[in-house]
């Protein structure tokens, strides 16, 4: 078995460095092209994973806190964290089994990015594909949405001259420019960038909110009720299910198969600025991020907060890129674009699939709340559910199994032991993250439509008082009339604008 291993693993490693290095002279530029540009290392994948599983979502974390209570917080990162992390790791397995399948067969995947439903339905044929296809694609579009939606949110922090739904047109403009990115190998540098900006905001909010101090009054009355308690629990879920990318970033690797334990370095990682900053603020706040989901909102102004926001809108942005690749590769395929090597033709092709990630922000502007529901009714099958059950259906004969390029390890107790782990993970997020999560999580989605409808033009803006009558216009000895004496009444207070 072993001879096997080495040889498929000098199949793959050999072309992959064939199809990335043939033809391209070693010159200065090229050198300088592939240190910011062109990268396929095992830390360009580690920086990958890191950065884009902890985008906006670090602003909502203190959110969930607040749903949650501090100890059931805690639990669920930890917990969710290493089933992300072994879910992932049954994706990776699965991509190897079907890369080398099909290189054993001479398919050449020179000009030809891999992707998840392919692997399904290479593995298991076309149903799977179909089904695997609908799920990844429609998360990966809500989770752009989401991007979309977190920079509105968070440029109103620093200029709230505009409303969010206008500047929400504007970045969905900034986003679009992700067409001209052609896939996971170019993102070297965004990736490093990324997880840079992503580790000052976490440590900025909890050193901030250490230093704000418990406002006055404060209080930790979470969890309250089943409906917010399930919600959060969600978003967690939805924190660590970044991983609707895998196939795409290991088909970026020089050496895909050193993938199985990246995801789990990199979660490690992210519970480093996910625990400490969503702790803090909760301990800072309290109650009080139950009406705020976005953690900016209650710390104050200051030059380290601006750039905090300013970072995390960045880090959007390339968070967007990250979500809508693969949307890109799937429509490209469609219409007979993927191989077509003018980069200019390519990125005019992928601007239709912007359009409707454009117009979805628009309508479902509700930070917060739409991460739990796109968590319990997308990313519980497709990173979770589905993976766990393509490996079991996938090495179910004998046969499969003792040909399978990658045996389970010792550790998980081998085949019995990984089917009882992929067993448990499927029923625990048919019930708790599908079942009890997405009664809960569309509960409060649709209190978000009833209370501030859809097209909200400011979704949870500070509410707005009229200006002012020029001083000449009013009688200092004359009582207020009733509209302005009437604004002072907390029940007066519009939620948008």
């Amino acid at each position: 078995m072993a001879s096997s291993d080495k040889v498929v693993e000098t199949v793959i490693v050999g072309n992959y460095v064939e199809m990335e290095t043939e033809g391209k002279p070693s010159n200065i530029k090229s050198k300088i092209s592939k240190f910011f540009w062109h990268g396929g290392s095992v830390y360009d994948a580690w920086f990958s994973c890191a950065s884009n599983q902890v985008a906006q979502v670090l602003l909502t974390l203190p959110y969930s806190f607040s749903q949650l209570g501090m100890l059931s917080g805690i639990l669920f990162q930890l917990f969710y964290g290493l089933m992300g992390s072994w879910t992932a790791y049954l994706i990776s397995i699965l991509y190897v089994e079907y890369r080398t399948r099909k290189e054993r067969e001479k398919v050449d995947f020179r000009n030809h990015v891999i992707q998840w439903f392919e692997v399904l339905d290479g593995l298991l044929g076309k149903h799977w594909r179909n089904v695997g296809l609908a799920f990844n694609c429609t998360f990966l579009m809500f989770g752009s949405v989401i991007q979309l939606i977190a920079c509105a949110s968070n440029i109103y922090y620093i200029n709230d001259n505009l409303d969010k739904r206008t500047w929400t047109y504007i970045f969905g403009a900034c986003c679009a420019t992700t067409v001209f990115i052609p896939s996971f190998h170019n993102y070297r540098i965004w990736s490093f960038l990324g997880l840079l900006m992503t580790t000052y905001t976490a440590w900025y909010l909890t050193i901030a909110s250490l230093i704000h101090g418990q406002v006055e009054g404060v209080t930790h009355s979470g969890p309250t009720k089943l409906v917010l308690y399930f919600t959060g629990a969600t978003n967690i879920l939805y924190t660590f299910g970044g991983h609707a990318v895998t196939v795409e970033v290991m088909h970026a690797m020089w050496k895909p198969q050193k993938f199985k334990a990246i995801y789990l370095l990199a979660t490690l990682y992210v519970l480093t600025l996910t625990l400490p900053s969503a702790a803090a603020v909760y301990w800072a706040f309290g109650d009080a991020l139950l009406n705020h989901s976005n953690a900016f909102s209650l710390l104050p102004r200051s030059p380290l907060r601006d750039m905090a926001v300013i970072l995390m809108l960045i880090h959007q942005f390339i968070t967007f890129g990250f979500a809508c690749t693969p949307l890109y590769f799937v429509w490209e395929k469609a219409i007979g674009m993927h191989e077509c090597k003018s980069l200019c033709k390519r990125a005019a092709a992928r601007l239709p699939v912007v359009i409707p990630i454009w117009f979805l922000a628009i309508v479902f502007p509700f930070f917060g709340p739409i991460n739990s529901t796109v968590g319990s009714l997308l990313v519980s099958f497709t990173v979770y559910i589905i993976p766990a059950l393509a490996y079991m259906f996938t090495f179910r004969s004998p046969a499969a199994r003792e040909n399978a390029v990658e045996q389970p390890s010792k550790y998980f107790g081998r085949w019995v032991g990984t089917y009882i782990i992929n067993i448990f993970v499927v029923v625990w997020v048919l019930i708790v993250g599908f079942g009890f999560g997405g009664w809960a999580s569309m509960t409060n989605f649709i209190r978000q439509i009833d209370t501030f409808g859809l097209f909200t033009k400011c979704y949870q803006c500070p509410p707005q008082l009229p200006p002012s009558p020029p001083p000449h216009l009013l009688n200092a000895t004359a009582p207020l009339p009733p509209p302005l004496a009437n604004l002072t009444h907390p029940h007066n207070y519009i939620h948008s604008r």
